[in-house]
């Protein structure tokens, strides 16, 4: 009969709570709907390879003919025609040396450009060889082709976790920042301590901007212990300058800071606040830039644009893969401080429904 007793408490309770019930319900349908269109990607093969109009059309016909080849008239300067271009590789050929210069950029995209190379040089050279071996003298012997290969963006020894790592460590911030200054808000809130500072002369904006103070403080220590950690024990390169990667993921962290203070104003429990990870959270892993935007349809694609992780992994990569600056990462500054300034004002207004005077 107890047992009875306790499994129909917690029933009522759950059915009594349409937020939790519903979370519980409907959170999973649709973490599981946004991993089908996101997972539902062409796999089909894309790659782009520039080369000189002069190269032997063999090598074209040689390549499979997803592969899409475009010829250039003139010599183009390699660093900005990789990526105006939105090149895999760029192919030269003189004196039988091939020279291949790949963007690296996403290294899975760079190790199906060297499969597609390679089987377009080993099919041509098959080709030029029987020609040869037909035309030639007996005592001639024919000549060897050497392949040079140099990167626009890391090296050889890049894996595609050098192209997530950015976006990673944007998303550990982000997630810890968030968790952290919801809880500690709510706590705030259930212990009274919210309202009976409310109750006071005390005005709205100072109670919030004081909470950023609060938090911000270790929101920044904590954003600086991972890049440092990141850098110096686990050995991860930065192409450019490490402070604007501190200025994107501190901005970062007090965007998470506000969001986590304006989220918990709708939870009454930790465990309700848990419920928003799902949300919140996990959306921002499939649209940060772990999967390409681009591989995704349109219109599911957009909904990465509403989220700051979004922002904040593509200018961590113009930061410490492709080696830019302020020039390339202006815009996603300033949405960063944008989203922090919204959220500051809805923490501001959210707090008037615990103002009892």
């Amino acid at each position: 009969m107890r047992l009875t007793a306790i499994a129909k408490k917690v029933a009522l309770e759950l059915y009594r709570d349409q937020r939790t019930l519903a979370l519980m319900l409907l959170a999973p349908l649709l973490v599981i709907t946004l991993m089908y269109f996101v997972f539902d990607v062409n796999n089909d093969l894309n790659v782009r390879i520039g080369v000189p109009d002069t190269i032997d059309e063999r090598f074209i016909e040689n390549m499979p003919e997803e592969v899409e080849v475009i010829p250039y008239a003139l010599q183009p300067t390699l660093d900005t025609l990789l990526d105006n271009d939105n090149l895999d590789a760029y192919m030269d050929i003189k004196d039988d040396q091939i020279t291949v210069t790949y963007h690296n950029e996403d290294p899975s995209q760079t190790n199906a450009a060297k499969q597609v190379i390679q089987t377009a040089v080993q099919s041509t050279t098959r080709e030029t060889a029987q020609e040869r071996f037909n035309n030639m003298p007996g005592d001639e012997t024919m000549p060897a082709m050497d392949v040079e290969e140099s990167y626009l963006y890391g090296d050889e020894g890049s894996t595609f976790f050098d192209k997530m790592f950015p976006i990673l460590m944007g998303f550990f911030v982000f997630f810890f920042v968030f968790l952290i200054s919801g809880m500690s808000m709510l706590k705030e809130r259930t212990m009274g301590t919210m309202e009976r500072m409310l109750a006071t002369s005390v005005k709205r904006r100072d109670v919030v901007l004081g909470y950023m103070g609060g938090y911000g403080g270790y929101a920044i220590l904590q954003t600086i212990i991972i890049v440092l950690y990141s850098i110096y024990l686990l050995n991860m390169t930065i192409a450019g300058n490490i402070i604007w990667v501190f200025v994107i993921t501190i901005l970062l962290a007090m965007a998470a800071l506000v969001i986590g203070m304006f989220i918990s104003t709708f939870a009454n429990t930790e465990f309700q606040m848990v419920q928003f990870i799902p949300l919140v959270i996990v959306p921002q892993v499939f649209f940060s830039g772990i999967i390409p935007l681009e591989n995704i349809s349109d219109w599911i694609s957009v909904i990465g644009y509403i989220f700051p992780l979004t922002y904040a992994g593509e200018a961590l990569t113009e930061v410490m893969t492709k080696g830019n600056g302020f020039i390339a990462i202006w815009q996603e500054l300033l949405i960063l401080v944008g989203f922090i300034v919204l959220f500051t004002l809805l923490d501001i207004f959210g707090l008037r429904k615990y103002r009892k005077v």
